[in-house]
C-alpha cells in the first residue's frame, strides 16, 4: 500500500512538472526519447569537435609524404603481446618487393612494440592558423615508424589525417551554404506567401528561372571559367555562395505554401488587429507556427550541401587540390585499381554516409519533438 501511494505521489510530481515545463524542456524531453536522434546528435558532436580540432586529432600534417609507406594498409591496435599486456600499441611494418610482380607488400614486424602515446609532442602547427602547437592527440615515438588508423594513399599521407582535415572543410562548406540558402529562402518563400500579388508572382518566375538551369552544365562552365590559379579560399567561398544560391528554392516554395495557408488564420488576424507591423507578425506569429517543419528541413538541408560539395569535388568541378575535402579525398579511389589495392581509401565516402545518415536522424527526432501535437 505505502509503494503504491509513493509510485501515485511520483506520478503526480511528473505531470505536475510537464504541466509547468517550458517549450524549450518538452521539446528537449521527447527528443531524448528517441534513440537514434540521441547516438546521431552525440556523433555529429564529436565530428564536428574533430573537425574544429583536426590539427591535434590528426596525428600528422595533412599533406606529410612518407614514400618509403605508399598505400600501407590501416594499422592493428593491440592490447597483448606474446600474451603480456602491454597497453594500446601497433606494430611496425617492413616493406618486402614481391620478386614476380615487383609490387611492394608491408609485413608486420611483430618485433617491434611502439606504444600509443596520447598528447603526443609530434609536428608543429598553427592551431586555426592562430596559435602555434605540436600536442597531438596520439602517435608514436618512432620518427621512422607511424600509427596508420586508416593506412596512406598512393604519396604516403596518413588518410585518417587528411580525413580529418576534410572534415572541416565539407561541414563548414555545409553549414555556411545552408545558412545562405536558409535566410534567401525564408525571407522570399514568406515575402512571397503572405504578400502574394505581383510580389508573388516575380519571386516565383525568379525560382522557375533558378530551378529550370541544369545544374551539371552549370558546374562544368563555372569549372572551365575559374582559373586554375585562383586562391583555393576564393574557390571554396564561390562554392558555398554558388551552392546556396541553388539550394534556397524549395525550402521558399515550402514556407510560400505553408504562409498562403495560415496568412487568414484567427491568431494572424488579431494581431493585424491588435496593429502588429506586417515584419512583426511574420517573424513572431507565422514562422514560429512553422518551427517542427523548419528544424527538419534545416537538419536535411545540411546533408544535402555536404553531398553537393562532395560530388563536384569527386567530379572535379568543385574544390581541388591542394583544399582537402572528402569529396577531394575520394578522387583517389576512381579507378578500381586503388580500389581492389587500397579499400581503405574509401573511408571519405563512409564518413559521407554516416554524416548523411545522422543529420537525417537527427531531423527525424527534432521534427517530433518540436512538432505541438505530439505526446
Amino acid at each position: 500500500m505505502t509503494e503504491q501511494l509513493i509510485d501515485t505521489a511520483s506520478a503526480r510530481d511528473r505531470k505536475e512538472d510537464l504541466y509547468t515545463a517550458t517549450p524549450a524542456q518538452l521539446i528537449w524531453r521527447r527528443f531524448s526519447r528517441h534513440t537514434l536522434a540521441m547516438i546521431s546528435l552525440w556523433f555529429l558532436l564529436l565530428l564536428g569537435l574533430c573537425a574544429v580540432f583536426a590539427d591535434m586529432v590528426a596525428p600528422y600534417a595533412p599533406f606529410e609524404v612518407q614514400r618509403l609507406r605508399t598505400l600501407a594498409p590501416p594499422s592493428g591496435i593491440h592490447l597483448f603481446h606474446e600474451g603480456r599486456f602491454v597497453g594500446p600499441f601497433v606494430y611496425g611494418l617492413a616493406r618486402e618487393r614481391d620478386p614476380v610482380t615487383a609490387r611492394v607488400n608491408y609485413v608486420v614486424d611483430t618485433e617491434k612494440v611502439l606504444p600509443i602515446q596520447l598528447f603526443y609532442h609530434g609536428d608543429d602547427y598553427n592551431f586555426l592558423g592562430l596559435i602555434k602547437s605540436d600536442v597531438h592527440l596520439f602517435g608514436v615515438d618512432d620518427r621512422r615508424e607511424q600509427i596508420n588508423l586508416l593506412g596512406t594513399d598512393d604519396l604516403g599521407r596518413d588518410v585518417f589525417s587528411r580525413l580529418m582535415h576534410g572534415a572541416r572543410v565539407s561541414l563548414s562548406a555545409g553549414l555556411i551554404g545552408v545558412v545562405f540558402a536558409f535566410v534567401l529562402g525564408l525571407t522570399l518563400g514568406s515575402i512571397s506567401g503572405y504578400f502574394g500579388g505581383w510580389i508573388d508572382s516575380a519571386i516565383q518566375r525568379l525560382m522557375e528561372l533558378i530551378r529550370s538551369i541544369p545544374t551539371i552544365p552549370l558546374w562544368m562552365g563555372l569549372a572551365a571559367a575559374l582559373p586554375i590559379a585562383w586562391d583555393p579560399l576564393i574557390v571554396y567561398v564561390l562554392i558555398t555562395v554558388i551552392l546556396a544560391l541553388i539550394g534556397w528554392t524549395h525550402l521558399a516554395r515550402v514556407v510560400r505554401g505553408q504562409f498562403m495557408a495560415i496568412r487568414n488564420e484567427d491568431f494572424v488576424m488579431a494581431a493585424r488587429l491588435a496593429g502588429a507591423s506586417e515584419y512583426r507578425i511574420i517573424t513572431r506569429h507565422m514562422l514560429p507556427s512553422m518551427t517542427s517543419y523548419i528544424i527538419a528541413a534545416l537538419t536535411l538541408a545540411v546533408p544535402e550541401m555536404i553531398l553537393g560539395e562532395t560530388a563536384l569535388s569527386f567530379l572535379g568541378l568543385g574544390l581541388r587540390p591542394p583544399v582537402v575535402s572528402w569529396g577531394v579525398l575520394l578522387q583517389d579511389a576512381q579507378n578500381l585499381r586503388s580500389i581492389s589495392l587500397a579499400p581503405w581509401l574509401l573511408s571519405p565516402g563512409a564518413a559521407v554516409v554516416l554524416t548523411v545518415l545522422a543529420f537525417n536522424f537527427l531531423g527525424d527526432g527534432l521534427r517530433d519533438a518540436a512538432d505541438p501535437y505530439g505526446q
